[in-house]
């Protein structure tokens, strides 16, 4: 399903949310507005510094003409070169100054975006569901965070350039003022004229960013099913569809750029000609008498940078105009969040370490699970219907069911992994009103049947930055000892990929060693044991049962797990249509005798 287009923002939205992310760091925003102030005056000033030097040159050229003392011009030019040299070399130490301090508010105002972003994803109430691919939100914290980022120096170079305008017309305007209205003129009719491209401009960005989200999500899923691609012998339409795709991004990037180089290209022969009218103005009035060397070497110096700063409001205008698309893309990445969480104030620590975070506060130890009535439907409309069972501490209780009866549904709703229509679960008799953020460790862990591995080492994806002196245990018990005799460096191999370099049931294992390193009452296991063999599984239950108390939530229909299990649920089509032992449950079910039957012929 191809998601809506998000309301554009607003021009006032966008200023208001620059407004707040720029006082974040004020002093930091201040201080680059200053000095960057100073490094687009000194030019105005060095050339005011060689007009002048012309000037007193010019005298004591009329002087020695009329054979009168040269002395004060001589003396008065040695102090404009003087001058001149000063601005000149300050203005590398205040580049230097000013190139730092952008740097550091550039990259301080991009972290704490993006810790915005991700903060947001992760801990918000209630279930968070990407609106669209991964691989777009991937474009979004990196494309759309730096674009609001570099929109910052919009702001930051406005007041000197502003300044540097507002002089050189004043400078330019007591020589010559036709001159400079005629130099003006089309400069601010290139202004009116980007502004007029706005919605064009936020239409080829928005589309060039879609683009390019749908490339990259290819390319990610591409990797992810290799093997399957192959088996099915599919690779050229594979690559036809992702040169379809790249065309596509081609098309619209072009669009995009060619519009930015536009503008931009216009804003550049503006410059040549305004220079060419001073030349040809100009340069007939010095010949006439009426404009000195001195007054010409002024305009000459003023208005390449003039033409050039007044062309940069132009391109602010269409900066502007991306910034309110990169907004939009972000505000709908995090859907249902207020209207500033992008730009909150939080603390960062970008220079040293983090302080020590504070530990969970205890919590009540599981004694009895209680779900009443929980329904969560998919957009298709499947799903679970009024759910209703009790897990007791130390209890081993298997969710089984046919292929699409809403086993993995019923763990994700409870957990607040996906919304719910309706139910109540309880904690030792507690209403849980925000399963998301309750169900976590110490409280609960979770190991989906798809497991997510990071693109990192295996002791890394097992520990997650928990505590180094579980991993050996939750190693051994998630019976992942033998295959680390059979990886390259043991637990120290790159796993790639979301896991590409590992099996399907070194991944599951390995995911199930991560649940077990954190320390969680209640353990979730949806369907971990499909890629492993019988011996391996029962080596994976005894164990933990033999060294841990744990109280276990598993999805199954494997033998292992159904013979251990203290109670089976029986779904049939998203209702809970039966719950016993294995043994009341084969008596009495047709349903659970066919599901037995079939795992023993496939066994």
């Amino acid at each position: 399903m191809t998601p809506s287009t998000p309301a554009a923002t607003p021009p006032s939205r966008t200023l208001a949310l620059s407004r707040r992310l720029f006082a974040y760091r004020p002093g930091l925003f201040a201080f680059n507005v200053g000095i960057w102030a100073l490094v687009y005056m000194a030019p105005a000033l060095l050339t005011v510094a060689v007009s002048t030097l012309f000037g007193h040159l010019e005298d004591a050229d009329r002087l020695r003409v009329a054979g009168d003392p040269i002395t004060v011009p001589i003396a008065a030019a040695w102090v404009a070169l003087g001058w001149f040299a000063f601005v000149r070399l300050s203005r590398f130490g205040l580049f230097y100054g000013a190139f730092r301090g952008l740097i550091e508010l550039l990259y301080t105002l991009d972290a704490l975006m993006r810790r915005n972003l991700l903060n947001y994803l992760l801990t918000a109430r209630g279930s968070r569901r990407l609106p669209d691919t991964p691989a777009e939100a991937v474009s979004r914290f990196r494309d759309d965070v730096d674009d609001v980022a570099a929109y910052t120096e919009v702001w930051v170079d406005s007041l000197g350039i502003a300044l540097y305008c507002v002089l050189a017309v004043v400078l330019m305007a007591r020589v010559d003022p036709v001159i400079t209205a005629l130099v003006c003129t089309p400069l601010v009719l290139m202004i009116v004229f980007v502004g007029r491209l706005s919605p064009r401009i936020r239409a080829y960005r928005r589309r060039m960013r879609e683009a390019t989200a749908r490339v990259t999500d290819f390319i990610g899923e591409t990797f992810g099913a290799v093997s399957a691609v192959k088996l099915a012998a599919r690779e050229e339409p594979m690559i036809a569809h992702f040169a379809r795709l790249g065309e596509t991004r081609r098309h619209s990037a072009l669009r995009d750029v060619l519009l930015t180089e536009l503008i931009r290209g216009v804003n550049v022969n503006m410059v040549n000609l305004a220079v060419g009218l001073v030349l040809l103005l100009g340069a007939n009035q010095v010949r006439g008498g009426t404009m000195t060397v001195a007054d010409f070497v002024l305009f000459i110096g003023l208005l390449p940078r003039l033409t050039g700063s007044m062309g940069f409001f132009g391109d602010a205008i269409a900066r502007h105009r991306r910034t309110g698309v990169s907004y939009d893309r972000m505000t709908r990445l995090l859907q249902d969040a207020p209207g500033n969480t992008i730009v909150d104030h939080h603390p960062l620590y970008l220079r040293g370490e983090p302080p020590v975070q504070s530990q969970p506060a205890p919590t009540l130890p599981l004694e009895e699970l209680r779900v009443e009535g929980l329904t969560a439907h998919h957009p298709d409309g499947s799903g679970v219907t009024d759910v209703s069972f009790t897990l007791r501490r130390g209890e081993f209780v298997v969710v089984t069911g046919r292929i699409g009866s809403g086993k993995t549904t019923l763990l994700r709703a409870l957990l607040g992994l996906m919304p719910s229509q309706g139910g109540r679960v309880f904690w030792n008799g507690q209403e849980v009103k925000d399963p998301a953020t309750f169900f976590v460790p110490p409280r609960s862990a979770y190991t989906g049947q798809l497991p997510n591995l990071f693109s990192d080492t295996l002791r890394e994806n097992v520990l997650g930055g928990g505590d180094p002196e579980r991993l050996n245990r939750a190693v051994r018990l998630a019976v992942l000892e033998p295959d680390l005799a059979q990886l390259p460096q043991g637990l120290d191999t790159q796993v790639g990929a979301r896991g590409v370099k590992l099996s399907g049931g070194q991944m599951q294992r390995a995911a199930v060693a991560r649940m077990l390193a954190a320390p969680a009452d209640l353990l979730v296991f949806d369907d971990v044991s499909s890629a492993l063999d019988a011996r391996t599984e029962a080596e994976l239950w005894d164990g933990l049962f033999r060294e841990t108390d744990a109280t276990c939530l598993v999805v199954s229909h494997r033998r292992a797990a159904l013979t251990r299990a203290d109670r089976i649920l029986l779904l049939e089509g998203g209702r809970l249509t039966d719950e016993g032992t294995l043994e009341q449950l084969l008596s009495r079910s047709p349903e659970m005798r066919a599901l037995w039957a079939e795992e023993g012929v496939e066994g």
